[in-house]
């Protein structure tokens, strides 16, 4: 038994860990923007954002971070801590696909990244406190995530579903539940302390072929609308209706390969994503 605090706990990789610590018999308390109330005697809310401010904690054996990294780092390294913590957080491969985008922003929100991890490692350090970090991939499975839930309740809405030509790059989509049981499997491995590990699905598949199976794992008939790679300002008016973000930038990524090589992850803890294959489940919030 252990006592863990996740800050984020509401979010996608959050749903699923605050249910595995339970099961395993941690006390857990769950940090989330809005008020939430659990009669799970070893669960306890807590009112907070890292923007605006968090309550005063207690003393725990892990701090889980899923929410934005830079914002955690800043208070964790401004926050005094009864005793040394072990601190799991949760980046983005952002950091390192992004780097030599053409998109200023993008650029900014990799170096952004990059300077929160650094942050992260000092603070940690002079308290001195064991922390891991690990950078994932397109995350889905929960229904709150950006880039492929908008993508499939537009196509559910509207019936139609954007299948694009010549979208050749790989991903490698990971579920938000394979994310939190190495989150669990990172705590209690000394190996993992110190570093930060790019987690990704077991698969590798173009992006052409992701959107396909989306559609099919979707349970209604939509219709495919072909739209060529050079339709640029299609597309991105088409991702911005289904509420996901896009940019000329995300547009040349589509040819481009986003791997996260976890060969690490593999031999330090067990890393064992499962393939994408998703169910119409996946795109659809997960409730407490």
């Amino acid at each position: 038994m252990a006592v863990a605090v996740v800050i984020g706990a509401s979010g996608a990789v959050g749903r699923f860990l605050v249910a595995r610590l339970l099961e395993r018999g941690d006390d857990v308390i769950a940090i989330s923007r809005k008020a939430r109330v659990s009669s799970h005697a070893r669960l306890r809310w807590l009112v907070g954002d890292l923007h605006a401010g968090l309550p005063r904690l207690p003393a725990c054996d892990v701090l889980y971070s899923l929410g934005p990294l830079d914002a955690f780092a800043l208070w964790f390294e401004e926050t005094p801590w009864p005793a040394p913590v072990r601190v799991i957080a949760c980046s983005s491969m952002s950091a390192e696909s992004k780097q030599g985008s053409s998109d200023e922003a993008e650029r900014a929100t990799a170096e952004r990244l990059q300077q929160a991890e650094a942050v992260l490692a000092a603070a940690a350090a002079v308290r001195g406190c064991a922390w891991t970090v690990f950078r994932p991939t397109l995350v889905y499975g929960a229904g709150v995530d950006r880039s492929l839930s908008p993508i499939a309740r537009f196509a559910r809405r509207w019936r139609v579903f954007p299948l694009i030509r010549g979208a050749r790059g790989l991903r490698q989509p990971v579920h938000a539940d394979d994310l939190a049981a190495a989150c669990i499997a990172i705590s209690v491995h000394a190996e993992t302390i110190s570093k930060i590990y790019p987690l990704g699905g077991a698969e590798r598949v173009a992006f052409s072929t992701m959107l396909a199976r989306i559609r099919a794992s979707l349970r209604v008939a939509t219709l495919p609308v072909p739209i060529p790679l050079v339709a640029v300002r299609a597309l991105r008016g088409i991702a911005k209706a289904a509420g996901a973000q896009a940019s000329s930038a995300a547009v040349e990524r589509l040819q481009v390969d986003l791997i996260a090589e976890h060969a690490s992850a593999i031999a330090d803890f067990g890393w064992a994503p499962r393939g994408f294959h998703p169910v119409v489940d996946a795109w659809t919030p997960v409730s407490w």
